[in-house]
């Protein structure tokens, strides 16, 4: 919980103090006794030459005082990182639940210190994230929250920037919401509920089942979920925020497999509770839609997701099956474990021809080669346009969530050309594993749309905790694509 206050609280339980890196501080608002007391660990503090961001001490026994120390020159994105490490050094205090954050302690103007707090909170916000709906036990623990005030008399132009971060919190939570339910739970028709929920915000959802799929010919998404009793939809999310003509829209797609066996293809046991992640990229997709409706942007954009399961069962789609997609094109499938492929195809025909977008950017956990290239640092980042290309790796650095482009290249297309069909779904020559599949779907943008695709796999979800998250589900891409819209595309 957040809220603000112009004068510090004598009786506050814990506050904190910003210092620039040598330790200076302004104070309009503290005791001359409390103070002196903090001159004087700030003393201790300069001897030992540590180089700690963040330090503590009791001013009394009731009273503790966190002094957090701000960098001269930063990134653009540090501040989040440091409410981020400030959470994290936080926790180490069972007891605290209410802590003042004097911002006005801190030496810089009141525009660039708004910009440093709103981006703080932040990343206290994103780091303070918790999945933990189904834990019965110790309730109380679990749920424990910490109290935040702001102490400044700047509040307006920090409140006002604080709400465009809230609004894309508030995407990057559902985003993680989304990823972290078990699949028994966020099968593809209760993942539809869920995103109509997001009408009340002004969005407009239209929700295509499988009757609907079958008379437009979709087969390609279609056979992705033939072998599982969950239907297979097909989700529209549209936010007319520039409040003229929808024409041109932004358009952002994603994959939606909520779990993924591999269908006849099967994984193996190990691991493969990890698939209920593999509706990733449709996640970011929904969070984003949300982020834009929440802070009216003033921009009109569109949301495409094929939501399935891919199940092995006496109908479930064979290797070797012959698919005829959206498109009209046919698809050799060689193994039914390469099905994200599959439901971007149909979704992203579909949303070219329908909308005529200006752009169309895709996300999906796609391929297990990315990972073995980057890592779970980078997204990978595959183009047909380099000013699109350029505008999405500018818009990364700014934020952090780091993205690097590789190659297309028509040399690519003989690994994924069928001796029996248009394509083949798969690559068996070996190696390229996440090009070949780029390049695949890039033959289901048919009117030379600007078109990139983000291979989230590595970055999706994190196993280990990190700057801005706990663990588990990130909500990757909620914000770059904000911050993408927000820098060169919105009015």
């Amino acid at each position: 919980m957040l809220s603000f206050a112009a004068s510090l609280r004598p009786d506050s339980e814990a506050f904190a103090i910003f210092v620039t890196e040598k330790y200076e501080y302004k104070n309009t608002e503290i005791t001359k006794n409390v103070a002196q007391k903090i001159d004087s660990f700030i003393k201790i503090q300069k001897v030992r030459n540590k180089e700690e961001e963040i330090s503590s001490f009791d001013i009394s026994d009731k009273q503790k005082c966190f002094v957090i120390k701000v960098k001269n020159k930063y990134e653009s994105y540090w501040p989040q990182e440091n409410g981020g490490s400030f959470y994290s050094y936080l926790k180490k205090f069972k007891n605290i639940k209410k802590i003042d954050l004097y911002a006005d302690s801190l030496l810089q103007d009141k525009e660039k210190l708004s910009g440093f707090f709103s981006q703080f909170i932040f990343g206290v916000n994103l780091k303070s994230y918790t999945f933990n709906k189904y834990k019965t036990l110790n309730k109380e623990k679990i749920q424990k929250k910490v109290d935040f005030k702001i102490i400044t008399k700047n509040k307006d132009k920090i409140e006002k920037k604080y709400k465009y971060y809230n609004a894309i919190k508030e995407g990057v939570f559902l985003s993680r919401d989304l990823v972290s339910e078990p699949p028994n739970v966020l099968n593809p028709k209760k993942y539809t509920e869920e995103i109509k929920k997001l009408s009340k915000l002004g969005l407009k959802v239209e929700i295509l089942n499988e009757s609907k799929l079958k008379k437009l010919g979709m087969n390609s998404l279609l056979g992705v979920g033939q072998g599982s009793e969950n239907e297979t939809f097909l989700v529209v999310i549209k936010w007319n925020g520039a409040k003229n003509n929808f024409g041109k829209p932004l358009a952002f797609v994603g994959k939606g497999v909520c779990f993924d066996t591999g269908g006849i293809s099967l994984k193996p046991a190990r691991f493969m509770e990890e698939m209920k992640y593999d509706m990733g990229g449709s996640a970011v997709v929904v969070g984003l839609m949300k982020s834009l409706a929440i802070r009216k942007a003033k921009v009109n954009a569109v949301g495409v997701v094929g939501l399935v399961e891919n199940m092995p069962d006496g109908n479930a789609q064979r290797p070797g099956d012959i698919v005829k997609s959206y498109s009209g094109k046919t698809i050799e499938v060689l193994n039914t474990d390469a099905e994200g492929r599959l439901v971007l195809a149909d979704a992203l025909t579909y949303t070219e021809k329908k909308f005529k977008p200006k752009f169309i950017i895709d996300l999906a956990t796609l391929t297990g080669a990315i990972i073995m290239a980057l890592g779970e640092e980078y997204a990978g980042l595959f183009s047909n346009n380099d000013e699109l290309s350029e505008n999405i790796f500018k818009a990364s650095k700014n934020v952090n969530e780091k993205v690097w482009r590789l190659p297309l290249h028509k040399n690519y297309d003989k690994l994924i050309n069928s001796p029996i069909a248009d394509v083949q779904n798969i690559n068996y020559a070996g190696g390229a594993g996440s090009i070949t599949a780029a390049q695949f779907l890039q033959r289901f943008i048919l009117n030379k749309t600007p078109w990139a695709h983000l291979d989230i796999a590595g970055t999706a979800f994190s196993k280990k905790a990190a700057s801005l998250n706990p663990g588990g589900a990130t909500g990757f891409g909620v914000v770059l694509l904000n911050n993408l819209i927000k820098e060169f595309y919105e009015q």
